[in-house]
């Protein structure tokens, strides 16, 4: 069973840094893109950063200069470095891999979710 665990959220003022980590597990073959989404109060889930395997990166133009994703594919684990932190950040943080894993009884492509993780900037 893939399993992707995010950690790292809480609370912080604005201004301040957080530093999100996600660790993909179980029985993986390879992994593709991974991103970070988020998701607040009465608003649609969008698109924060994203990173290939090869490391080309993604973000969206609200968090530019403030945001950086990594990964270490030793690992299977992707970060958001998050500084400059503004109210409007606050959500919660989803973590998503395509990838290639064991399901049911073979190998398979697919997107996996992780359960997500609140972040909260005071102003």
């Amino acid at each position: 069973q893939v399993q992707l665990v995010e950690s790292g959220g809480g609370l912080v003022q604005a201004g301040g840094s957080l530093r999100l980590s996600c660790a993909a597990s179980g029985t993986i073959f390879s992994i593709n893109a991974m991103g970070w989404y988020r998701q607040a109060p009465g608003k649609q889930r969008e698109l924060v950063a994203s990173i290939s395997s090869g490391g080309s990166t993604n973000y969206a133009d609200s968090v530019k200069g403030r945001f950086t994703i990594s990964r270490d594919n030793a690992k299977n684990t992707v970060y958001l470095q998050m500084n400059s932190l503004k109210p409007e950040d606050t959500a919660v943080y989803y973590c998503n891999a395509d990838l290639m894993g064991w399901r049911g009884s073979a190998y398979q492509c697919f997107g996996s979710w992780g359960q997500g993780t609140q972040v909260t900037v005071s102003s």
